[in-house]
């Protein structure tokens, strides 16, 4: 008798732990940990699960246990150990659950889940259609042409989730059926190959093939290009792959034609799986030269390594980091060991990927967000199925991907708040991951920055992280000069035009007129950040979030940046009926706009989220601009992000005030990283670059000290006041966030969360309060702030935090109710 099997299966859903399922007998063999399964969950729904372990010991009696439905891969797991493991620690460093880490590590592309379709139950007669609404006639009339369709479609066609009312109806009177179907999203690319099958070197068989083909010309234009393509008369040789399409045009000959010379086997015709990603360009460059300093701070690095497993590469912009970071990879691959290469933003995979494979070609892999869910899928295969050496770069969700040999983590630009993801689970650093994740595979993590975070920069000080520095740009190059100009006076004195000083607009003129470059940075995108009435100053808001509408000049719509929802630009006041509405301020799309008539003998590019959507929309801006195909590039924060442009000589950083005029312990850090940061991308290859900072607050010390491009002295002055005021690294911050879709609930619930926590954690407790947006699709919030010393025992703190919530869960008063946790929020 075969002895009961039990698998503990992760489901990609909200819900902390794994599932038991019932091994069946038929399915034991090929049941293992990290493969995937087909599970049943719920009262009809399939989801694709991770068999975490198996086990014979059954569990508690009583309890009634679903069986395992299918195996997939074989039982081949689509993991390795020591990802379980991470997904394990994110799921308990950032209070969320395993399946929340699960749903987000995995592509889409292997989660395969079950769709409810809906189609007609045979044909109905007459009286019954009599009996339905016109709704229901006309869903029964869309399935009758469409033959089946998922419940999702018929939502979307006739209105929302309403429609089920009616389909359920249907159900009942026996005219729709209903049924559960899984859905594969992966596809592999197969292509069409064409391959001799006469024997080589027969003379004999080869005259009588083209004999057989001397009546049809196609035919034997075919039969020479293919044999030629293949390089069937070289002996001693591997016939060459031949593609059908390519074939097929050098021969001019159709499929038709193909298909008759294989029915006389003279020609085979067969499908390949073929990869997604290939690199066809120069690779085994030269390994970049470095400078005296560089050197001493590879040496550094290597030597730190031996020590700690953490180092800080503290380099001023355009001090030659990425160079080092070649380097190490270089070394890194020599052992025969993969490295990871996280980058904050997409944009900058475009200009790093191309240095990269010059020097390791087809060793460089690409892995983000823009990419569909089949290239996430065989991309994950390939590192699944292979120990060799390579080089990921990536965004922050490249640290899921299941490394056979890691032996580096480089994380650039390890200051950005770009690593933090917000919204959904888990909300996690992909910078403090990756330290993780190189923790678990025994790898070393070198974090790159010139404005380092200041906690990075403590535990640097202090001894956690080793550190590194370059304090010069590479080749001698001087840093830019960074003039602080004041709107206040200018304005007084009439010397400001729109949203551009005279002193900015000289020195970028100056520059254009030398065949030099310009950027302009302005961190809002739109056409202008509201409509405003000018008789009543009503300023239209979103239904569903409590924040005013930008403007976009190109779909001349109002939109909501929180919810993505869209309005009409009212022609009227809807609160004075005066036809008084008027656009005001601006945007990077009214921007550019404005720079295209002052400079209309140059070409403007615009690089925000609006620009950058598709997968194409980073690269090709950013190798338009590199190549000089325009003079001037306008952007939100993307462009301050580690962008290498050797034409740049000004940059005009238009509204300092809007990064500092924020009501957060992190202004003053985020203003001056930005500000060096954008800084940074004048001037780094000849000449001096200029930085023009307007604002209307120029005594902000934040701003004398970005000006002398003084980190030790920000770093000073702000690790004194975290200090005084106990913000991070002196302590922990843990932000609780309540939703609730009634205003009155949500204060309430909060409010008795705070009191339970205060019981526990005193004064350490702050709020709730409302945040700056106190409502985002149409659900109110609340937030709570715990603030815990750095030397507390944060498993104590979360497992404090998941009882008080448990013990607060049975209210009524709770359903409905949505809590999560930002853990190190920044």
């Amino acid at each position: 008798m075969t002895k009961a099997l039990y698998a503990h299966v992760i489901v990609p859903l909200p819900l902390d732990g794994a599932f038991t399922y019932v091994v069946p007998p038929a399915l034991q063999e090929d049941v293992r940990p990290g493969c995937r399964v087909i599970v049943p969950f719920g009262a009809k729904h399939f989801y694709t699960g991770l068999v975490q372990d198996v086990t014979p010991i059954a569990p508690a009696p009583g309890v009634a246990l679903k069986e395992i439905a299918l195996v997939l891969d074989g039982g081949k797991p689509i993991v390795r150990n020591p990802q379980v493991r991470f997904w394990q620690w994110i799921a308990s460093y950032y209070l969320c659950s395993v399946g929340d880490v699960f749903k987000a590590a995995l592509p889409s592309g292997l989660k395969l889940e079950s769709e409810t379709r809906i189609e007609l139950y045979g044909e109905p007669e007459p009286e019954d259609i009599a009996e339905c609404t016109p709704r229901q006639t006309e869903i029964m009339a869309y399935l009758r042409e469409k033959g089946s369709s998922p419940l999702k479609t018929l939502e979307a066609t006739f209105g929302g989730a309403a429609v089920r009312t009616h389909i359920d109806a249907l159900v009942e009177k026996g005219l729709l059926a209903s049924s559960e179907k899984l859905v594969e999203r992966y596809r592999c690319i197969r292509k069409a190959y064409v391959r001799p099958t006469l024997p080589r070197g027969d003379k004999a068989a080869i005259d009588a093939a083209f004999a057989a083909v001397k009546r049809s010309p196609r035919q034997e234009s075919a039969l020479v290009a293919l044999l030629a393509l293949s390089e069937f008369n070289r002996e001693g040789t591997p016939l060459v792959e031949v593609p059908l399409d390519v074939l097929s045009e050098r021969s001019g000959a159709s499929r038709a034609h193909l298909k008759a010379l294989s029915e006389k086997g003279f020609c085979e015709i067969y499908n390949k799986e073929i990869s997604r990603f290939s690199y066809s360009g120069p690779s085994g460059g030269a390994m970049p030269q470095l400078s005296p300093a560089q050197s001493g701070a590879l040496d550094q690095i290597h030597r730190g390594f031996i020590e700690k497993d953490v180092t800080l590469l503290h380099g001023v912009t355009s001090s030659g980091k990425t160079e080092i970071y070649i380097h190490l990879i270089d070394y890194v691959l020599r052992q025969g060991r993969q490295t990871l290469f996280l980058v904050p933003e997409i944009a900058l995979t475009t200009q790093l990927t191309y240095r990269l494979q010059r020097v390791f070609g087809d060793k460089v892999v690409i892995y983000h967000s823009k990419f569909s869910d089949s290239e996430r899928v065989e991309l994950w295969r390939r590192l699944l199925s292979t120990s060799d050496p390579l080089v990921v770069i990536g965004a922050r969700s490249a640290v899921f991907l299941p490394f056979a040999s890691l032996g580096l983590v480089i994380v650039d630009e390890e200051h950005e708040s770009s690593y933090k993801q917000a919204d959904p689970a888990p909300r996690y650093n992909g910078r403090d991951a990756a330290i993780m994740l190189a923790s678990l595979h025994g790898a070393k993590t070198l974090l790159g920055s010139a404005t380092p975070t200041v906690e990075t920069y403590h535990k640097a000080l202090n001894g956690k992280f080793g550190l590194v520095s370059l304090s010069e740009r590479f080749d001698g190059v001087a840093m830019p000069s960074v003039e602080i100009v004041d709107m206040r006076s200018e304005r007084r004195r009439k010397a400001v035009s729109g949203y551009f000083s005279h002193r900015l607009l000289d020195v970028s003129i100056d520059a254009l007129s030398r065949k030099k470059q310009a950027i302009f940075f302005l961190n809002r995108r739109g056409y202008a950040p509201m409509a405003r009435c000018k008789m009543c100053a009503f300023t239209p808001k979103c239904n569903f979030c409590d924040v005013a509408l930008t403007y976009h000049k190109r779909t001349n719509r109002l939109q909501c940046h929180y919810c993505g929802a869209e309005y009409p630009v009212p022609q009227v006041c809807p609160e004075c009926h005066e036809p008084s509405m008027e656009i005001v301020g601006y945007g990077t799309e009214r921007l550019e706009d404005e720079i295209s008539e002052r400079f209309a003998k140059h070409r403007v590019l615009r690089m925000d989220l609006d620009t950058t959507r598709n997968k194409e929309g980073h690269g090709k801006i950013i190798d338009e601009f590199s190549r000089h195909k325009a003079d001037i590039l306008v952007g939100t924060q993307m462009v301050t992000k580690g962008l290498d442009f050797g034409g740049v000589e000004v940059v005009g950083i238009l509204n300092a005030d809007s990064m500092l005029n924020i009501p957060d312990f992190r202004a003053a850090e985020r203003a001056f990283n930005m500000i060096e940061q954008v800084a940074g991308r004048a001037g780094r290859r000849d000449g001096v670059g200029r930085v023009v900072v307007q604002t209307h607050n120029p005594e902000n010390p934040v701003l004398a000290l970005a000006a002398a491009h003084d980190y030790d002295g920000f770093y000073r002055r702000e690790i004194a006041e975290r200090e005084a005021f106990a913000f991070p690294p002196f302590t922990r911050i843990i932000n609780i966030f309540v939703k609730h879709r009634d205003a009155r609930t949500v204060a309430e619930c909060a409010d008795n969360l705070a009191r339970s926590l205060r019981q526990i954690f005193g004064s350490r407790v702050l709020g709730p309060q409302e945040p700056s947006v106190a409502r985002v699709q149409s659900l109110y919030i609340r937030k709570i702030m715990l603030k815990v010393e750095a030397t507390a025992s944060m498993a104590k703190v979360k497992e404090l935090l998941r009882e008080r919530y448990v013990a607060l869960a049975s209210s009524p008063l709770m359903r409905g109710l949505t809590v999560y946790y930002d853990v190190d929020p920044v």
